[in-house]
């Protein structure tokens, strides 16, 4: 009986005595930690078109509020499905003369899903920043249709250039670690040549008077701003690649570093240059302060990381003023001069402050130059693609929406809903031909619906 006992015994131990796997190794808990770290990073720019939302639609008018929020939804949702058929293997397929990728279409022979996922967050930032640019008045089709250009082809070819280990533009030493140029420069270039040929929107310019149209809801944009504060961290850190215990925290901290002068000083230089500190333009100082570190995050001293941001803050309130003043480019976000004149001078300043290659390091004027070089190349490979595609584009079919339209709001003309519940809607009026009596500056310059606007006028 006591024999029979020890052998029930015995296989039911068996049986609930669990099967471990075998013993994780160095090499497979590295591999492990790097992609969730990597994974983390792509959550983090995902989250960052949250922000672009806010910023976009808080800046802007709301009566096409609903209209940026949908352009932005589409961006990402497109961009991805796009870099997955074919701009993954332009950017990062074997290289043909080191100018573009020829295999790895459709993630064909592709194993490490995780670099695609992660890359895939950038292509789509760089579309999104065509979106605020052309705000309130490009039809939804045209900007389709634009951000798939930019997406399938455009931003590709510039990431092979620069990205891919024998780019030519890597062949030559030049060196953007996380996307000044790849990402920021090329979409900013992008919507310079895409407003161009749309036009700036009503009532902006009057003979030589700039008017102000004003964004509707300030800590909407606000709140946009700290959210790609916080994605950025995981737009530059996560381009490590690698959970890196050394490098992390330095490309996080001259992250920090650089975005906060730059709020410091594009506040003090507003109260100098206006008397008043600029809240809005204070905000994109810090964009312009994350823009304008991305390229060097990883090679820029802490302390040269703060003077990158101090110069950045005061780069970003000039280049948007000159932009809308002198060059007269209606840029309702300030995105072309965040992103364009930021990312140019970030892309500069590796050559000046990276303590390997840099000038102030004592290694001469060629890391400056080859950093010239690229941003040349770049502007003059966007502006024939993007440019020409669009003015083909306009030819076709005109992409900006009517003069009706854009005064009644793209919500409406675009979604034929609106993103706020207004007691009077321009549906509800039966007399919507004596609206345009109305003055149109007092129609533009205002988010009252047209009727109201009559009542009150």
């Amino acid at each position: 009986m006591l024999k029979k006992s020890l052998l029930i015994f015995f296989v039911m131990s068996l049986i609930a005595t669990p099967v471990y796997a075998a013993a994780p190794t160095v090499e497979s808990l590295e591999l492990s930690i790097n992609m969730v770290w990597v994974m983390l990073g792509a959550v983090l720019v995902f989250f960052m078109h949250a922000g672009f939302a806010m910023v976009e639609s808080g800046f802007t008018r709301s009566k096409n509020t609903l209209n940026i929020l949908m352009k932005n939804f589409i961006t990402i949702s497109l961009a991805a499905l796009l870099f997955f058929i074919v701009g993954y293997g332009i950017m990062f397929g074997t290289s043909a003369g080191s100018f573009v990728g020829v295999d790895g279409f459709l993630l064909s022979g592709v194993e490490d899903i995780g670099f695609f996922v992660f890359q895939a967050m950038f292509v789509a930032t760089c579309a999104t920043i065509i979106s605020g640019a052309v705000a309130e008045r490009i039809k939804l089709g045209s900007y389709v249709l634009i951000v798939a250009a930019m997406t399938a082809v455009i931003y590709p070819f510039v990431g092979h250039w620069i990205w891919q280990g024998d780019g030519w533009l890597t062949a030559i030493g030049f060196s953007d670690f996380a996307g000044s140029t790849v990402v920021h420069l090329t979409g900013a270039i992008g919507a310079v040549m895409v407003v161009l040929i749309l036009g700036p929107r009503l009532g902006k310019y009057n003979g030589k008077k700039v008017n102000v149209i004003q964004g509707h809801n300030i800590p909407l944009g606000a709140l946009g701003v700290f959210i790609l504060w916080l994605g950025w961290f995981g737009f530059n850190g996560g381009s490590t690649l690698a959970a890196n215990p050394s490098l992390v925290p330095m490309v996080i901290g001259t992250t920090l570093l650089s975005t906060s002068a730059a709020l410091i000083s594009s506040a003090l230089y507003t109260k100098l240059r206006f008397k008043k500190v600029d809240a809005s333009l204070s905000m994109n100082g810090v964009l312009g302060g994350l823009v304008g570190i991305t390229a060097g995050c990883a090679e820029i001293s802490l302390g040269g990381s703060i003077i990158v941001g101090l110069i950045s803050g005061v780069v970003l309130v000039e280049g948007i003023r000159f932009l809308d003043t002198k060059l007269r480019i209606d840029d309702p976000v300030g995105a072309i001069a965040v992103h364009g004149i930021c990312g140019i001078w970030g892309t500069l300043a590796v050559g000046l402050f990276s303590t390997s290659t840099g000038l102030f390091y004592g290694n001469g004027l060629s890391q400056l130059g080859i950093q010239a070089t690229g941003v040349i190349a770049i502007i003059a490979w966007v502006s024939l693609t993007i440019g020409s595609f669009t003015y083909l584009l306009n030819k076709v079919s005109p992409i900006r929406v009517s003069e009706e339209e854009e005064i009644s709001g793209l919500d409406f003309a675009e979604h034929g809903s609106n993103a706020y519940n207004f007691k009077d809607s321009l549906l509800d009026s039966d007399d919507m031909t004596t609206s345009r009596s109305i003055p149109l500056a007092d129609r533009l310059n205002s988010d009252i619906p047209l009727v109201n606007a009559k009542k009150t006028s």
